[in-house]
């Protein structure tokens, strides 16, 4: 066994305890159920969106984008049987087909009317099944 695959499932460790909160975060404070579907990811653009409206700093919603991010992660992981991969604090998901995708740096490119969620898994997921 190589260091990079002992170091794998750490990988997914910090991300799906991210996604697992802003799951719980949600449906407990938001009232929004997300079960890592590809459809629950209009929501979450969604959600971005509301939320670059009200107008906060990116530090006041850094941990919440990440999160939002992360869940965006787990859909694509759950979908196509990718995995984490982590690098300097920095995750990613690697698809299948050898592809990396950033949904934490996509949540922020959200936040700043640049990006899409819902697309990014789209995008992989089309990528990962050959479609």
């Amino acid at each position: 066994m190589t260091a990079q695959q002992r170091t794998r499932p750490q990988a997914a460790s910090k991300p799906v305890r991210w996604a697992a909160d802003v799951v719980a975060t949600m449906r407990e404070g938001a009232r929004v159920r997300l079960d890592y579907s590809a459809q629950s990811l209009w929501r979450v653009d969604r959600m971005i969106d509301e939320i670059r409206r009200e107008g906060p700093p990116y530090a006041a919603v850094r941990d919440v984008l990440r999160g939002f991010g992360a869940y965006a992660g787990e859909v694509i992981v759950r979908q196509t049987g990718a995995e984490w991969w982590a690098t300097g604090g920095d995750h990613w998901v690697r698809t299948p087909d050898g592809r990396l995708w950033d949904p934490v740096d996509e949540a922020r490119r959200c936040f700043d009317g640049q990006g899409s969620l819902r697309l990014l898994c789209r995008d992989a997921t089309a990528s990962a099944t050959g479609r």
